[in-house]
């Protein structure tokens, strides 16, 4: 029998190379959030990618904060990152690492450049920084402080350190080359001051390493031997390149570069997640119209879906949106055979079987999951009253309808055949009660193979009924409109993009905790909330429906 092919995306492709020709013996990756907000769906392309390398080669992975910026970040960012990656199933192990651990090699490697005539301080002002940058079409200027002595550089940096100076006054410039084609290389900023207390050192420090000088010093000093980042760092690859080789590091990591994993018509800004937050739209990071890990997690998305849904869009370097359907198709796929199939009502009408025994009360049996046997069944009582679907009688149905109308017959799901007799309606024309016969022979279980009916719909017992609220979810966007309104910037958002039930579900579904998950038969899949739901008053949310729109590509 011929072995399969596996096919090796480029990054893949590259590290191999690497590894045979000794230009690393071994592989160490990292995921090097900030914390300045809650990851999104996009992150978890970055922490699988990193981490599968890793044990894909036998190599270390590092969970890294990069927390070189204290004016946005926080603990609570710090905690909610870390869940998030647990919960992924990334395992750092004993590799949990913070850039302000490093921020004293960082100044000594300041200090480096400086003495090598490699960086200087800077007096220009923001604005005449940017002026003097020049633009893509036209090379910069030299600063005038650019010639300054070493001596004097080293004096103004240690001023720098000790607080000597406002915030914005100075700055540390590495010296490379104003008339670069790449704007990063024109004497990019390596420090800034900053007054803020932070969140892991405290107030030790006043000044701050610029991003693009400490994530290279971060890679090399914990031995990363490949920094895999997205597209959008691509051209700042020679100033990484830059950094690792004028501060003398011994194997300098490479960086590699990927496309980013878009979703169509979703929110992923953290900008505009925070002003909804804040302005209540949305009740936190991760309110589950999000796509933040959080909000995924909440809603009932599972760690192998995300996986799943990563894979299908592949690695590449060509930017591509994925259609938000084909993450709704792989929590189908993951749960389908997974998770109990039971029923609930989501507008419910009360459906009386007139010839029902009133104080009979029967234990059937239901399978939990028809495709999965391992699941087993449980007893569900039936009775005299129940609830159905509103929408599962009509007076006077159109063709082709074949659930509940006056004389028809239709299944009661693990349960009998009942024929609809008529209905009881209020003063305003509403139906409140349909009524019904029962056929005693027709109990399922029992081997009847009499008459068939066409039509089967679910129910729940009303006195033992479970009353709970539903939200069901739409889109945060106006997917028509888009994302973002072209006139002013803001968020062209859905009005109805969640709805609020009253419903009732089967006794069985009384002790569901936190998390857990149900398909509700001809409803989708739900979700028990993990914030507002209680013993007493459960919650679910609606994690998506059974019908799908996304149609898997033909091979």
């Amino acid at each position: 029998m011929a072995e399969e092919t596996v096919s090796k995306n480029f990054i893949e492709q590259e590290i191999e190379k690497d590894l045979r020709e000794g230009v690393y013996d071994h592989v160490c990756t990292r995921f090097p959030p900030e914390p300045n907000g809650y990851l999104h769906i996009g992150h978890a392309k970055s922490i699988l990618l990193n981490y599968g390398i890793a044990q894909e080669y036998g190599g270390t992975f590092h969970m890294r904060f990069d927390d070189t910026n204290p004016t946005k970040e926080k603990t609570e960012f710090v905690e909610s990152i870390l869940e998030d990656i647990r919960w992924l199933g990334a395992d750092w192990k004993d590799h949990l690492y913070f850039a302000s651990d490093y921020f004293d090699i960082m100044y000594e490697c300041a200090v480096k450049l400086i003495k090598k005539g490699k960086a200087y301080v800077c007096d220009l002002t923001p604005d005449e920084i940017r002026e003097y940058r020049g633009t893509l079409t036209e090379p910069g200027k030299n600063s005038p402080y650019r010639e300054r002595s070493v001596e004097e550089n080293l004096e103004l940096f240690e001023g720098m350190k000790a607080g000597k100076y406002e915030d914005g006054s100075r700055v540390l410039r590495a010296k490379i080359d104003m008339a670069s084609p790449n704007i990063n290389m024109r004497d990019p900023i390596l420090y800034r001051v900053a007054h803020m207390s932070h969140h892991n050192t405290g107030d030790k420090w006043c000044i701050y390493p610029m991003y693009d000088f400490a994530h290279p010093i971060e890679d090399a000093v914990e031995g990363i031997t490949h920094s895999l980042c997205t597209l959008e760092f691509e051209d700042h690859r020679p100033l990484y390149d830059w950094v690792v080789r004028e501060c003398e590091f011994e194997n300098p990591p490479r960086q590699i570069e990927f496309a980013k994993l878009y979703l169509t018509n979703v929110v992923t800004g953290k900008r505009y997640i925070k002003k909804l937050v804040e302005e209540k739209i949305v009740d936190g990071w991760d309110d589950p119209r999000l796509v933040s890990i959080a909000a995924l997690r909440r809603r009932g998305f599972t760690p192998e879906s995300i996986k799943m849904f990563v894979d299908m869009c592949g690695i590449s370097k060509s930017q591509s949106s994925a259609d938000y359907a084909m993450l709704e198709y792989c929590i189908r796929e993951d749960l389908k055979l997974k998770r109990p199939r039971m029923m609930a009502v989501l507008d419910p009408v009360k459906l009386v079987i007139d010839n029902y025994p009133e104080d009979q009360v029967e234990e059937l049996d239901a399978p939990n999951n028809q495709e999965n046997e391992e699941l087993g069944s449980r007893k569900v009582p039936f009775c005299r009253e129940l609830y159905i679907e509103r929408e599962d009688f009509m007076e006077e149905p159109p063709k082709k309808y074949f659930r509940l109308f006056p004389g028809n017959e239709v299944r009661l799901m693990n349960a009998y055949f009942v024929t609809c007799t008529g209905c009881e309606k209020d003063e305003d024309g509403n139906v409140t009660v349909v009524h019904c016969t029962y056929d005693p022979e027709t109990k399922c279980g029992t081997g009847f193979t009499g008459r068939k009916v066409k039509g089967t719909i679910h129910w729940v017992p009303a006195p033992y009924a479970v009353k709970a609220t539903a939200r069901l979810y739409e889109n945060l966007i106006d997917e028509e409109k888009g994302v973002y309104n072209k006139e002013d910037g803001s968020l062209n958002l859905n009005p109805n993009s969640m709805t609020v039930k009253e419903i009732y579900v089967e006794p069985a579904l009384a002790g569901a905790q936190a998390y857990e998950s149900f398909q509700f038969v001809r409803q989708g899949y739900f979700c028990v909330d993990s914030h507002d739901s209680r013993p007493d008053a459960l919650v679910f949310n609606r994690i998506v429906s059974l019908k799908s729109s996304f149609k898997l590509p033909k091979k």
